[in-house]
């Protein structure tokens, strides 16, 4: 269970962003084996090298792009019992993503609570 929700969490967050990715389904389709029921948890060559694409194509120049200080800007943000996560965006495209782990005392946080410390990161950063 606690794998299958790191990449369903991983999955989310990088499933926000498909529009800016193309071809994104084909990179996320040998993660989806391990979201089934009762399905066991072998991490193997092919998923190793999807997730290593999505992250190059997640972070290279095209996708990112530099603030305009006279546009507005957009955060989401997302919590888990695991970790934070934000992306900073302009017109609907990227300019930064940031994650982090909880805080072995957030591990004790509710959910809303979570997700206040995840606005909270969100604007520190």
């Amino acid at each position: 269970m606690f794998l299958g929700h790191v990449i369903l969490s991983f999955l989310g967050l990088a499933g926000y962003c498909w529009k800016f990715v193309e071809g994104f389904s084909l990179f996320d389709a040998p993660f989806m084996k391990f979201l089934r029921k009762n399905s066991p948890f072998k991490w193997m060559d092919d998923q190793q090298a999807s997730f290593e694409k999505l992250k190059v194509m997640l972070t290279r120049t095209p996708v990112l792009i530099q603030p305009e200080s006279r546009k507005d800007y957009v955060v989401y943000n997302d919590a888990s019992h695991i970790g934070l996560g934000c992306v900073l965006m302009q017109d609907n495209k990227v300019m930064a993503y940031a994650l982090r782990q909880l805080k072995l005392y957030e591990c004790y946080y509710s959910i809303h609570d979570l997700e206040l410390a995840a606005i909270v990161f969100a604007l520190k950063i």
